[in-house]
């Protein structure tokens, strides 16, 4: 009944699902970009976890960021806002938070979404 999608760091998977609900975690795998680029590769990334379990951006009930600087915090707005899109309907409950991250990370984001119908 859980159904599990292997991410590339042992111990722990990208994205797990259970019933009609699914949860994905992602980091851009290039940490060369600055906030901008490392937001939108994560989104993607997230966008992708989903689809592979079920489910979509537009079906996504809770959100995490978590950020390196919250000074990058208004960046990463503009980015979110154009990829999650205009319809009010699809926005989900989203907190941000200022955390320290390994490395040149600078942003982690971690969702729970509503699979489509089986």
């Amino acid at each position: 009944m859980i159904r599990r999608a292997r991410g590339i760091y042992e111990g722990r998977n990208k994205s797990s699902a259970y019933k009609d609900l699914v949860w994905t975690v992602a980091t851009s795998s290039d940490t060369t970009l600055d906030i901008e680029g490392q937001t939108k590769m994560t989104l993607d990334t997230i966008q992708d976890n989903l689809i592979e379990l079920g489910s979509d951006k537009s079906r996504i009930l809770s959100a995490q960021v978590y950020i390196a600087d919250m000074n990058d915090k208004p960046i990463m707005d503009g980015v979110w806002k154009r990829w999650i899109g205009d319809n009010p309907e699809n926005w989900p409950q989203r907190a941000c938070l200022g955390v320290f991250l390994e490395g040149n990370v600078l942003i982690e984001v971690t969702v729970t979404a509503v699979a489509q119908s089986l």
